[in-house]
């Protein structure tokens, strides 16, 4: 079951991943670790992704394909004119 530090621990779970977390949060972190499950869940979770993202080839996606997620995302401003 999460607690609240849990929830403290995880904001910071980006900078951690990224090796740009302090030692004393990096300590802590892996403290926590060691005794919940659910946190470690997460963390291998989230590195497993970011190891994919990294390191899978960036699919194809034809101009059509693109501009229809980047609409139905409501994300036309990031399209290239």
């Amino acid at each position: 079951m999460p607690t609240e530090n849990c929830h403290h621990l995880l904001n910071d779970l980006s900078a951690y991943l990224d090796g740009e977390a302090s030692q004393e949060l990096c300590a802590e972190l892996e403290r926590h670790l060691a005794d919940c499950d659910d946190c470690t869940a997460v963390v291998d979770t989230a590195r497993k992704t970011v190891s994919l993202y990294r390191h899978l080839p960036q699919p194809m996606m034809s101009p059509d394909a693109r501009a229809r997620l980047f609409k139905t995302l409501d994300l036309s401003e990031y399209l290239k004119a």
